[in-house]
């Protein structure tokens, strides 16, 4: 299976961006706890709007997504994070044409 790629864009007021990076790391970090499924993320912010924050993931495979997706709600850090992400601009997975 190939490699699979997230982009995630979303809004977060200003004064919620430091916590916002230490959960989006805290749940990175969960995601991976029982088996490596990330492989590798960024977290980005947009340079005209610095309110907009982007995750770029890579996945080991669509599959992994698909069974972190079911776990979302039972890590610890997804409902604090949540309740500070204000619009959810975009949200989409990618595979590799190449």
């Amino acid at each position: 299976m190939s490699l699979c790629y997230e982009v995630a864009i979303f809004k977060v007021e200003k004064q919620h961006i430091p916590r916002v990076i230490e959960l989006s790391l805290l749940v990175f970090n969960e995601i991976n706890a029982d088996q490596p499924v990330l492989t590798s993320y960024e977290i980005l912010q947009k340079t005209d709007t610095i309110e907009e924050l982007c995750w770029q993931l890579t996945w080991i495979n669509e599959d992994a997504v698909k069974l972190t997706a079911a776990k979302w709600p039972s890590f610890t850090s997804t409902k604090e994070l949540e309740s500070l992400v204000g619009e959810k601009i975009y949200y989409g997975h990618f595979l590799s044409m190449l």
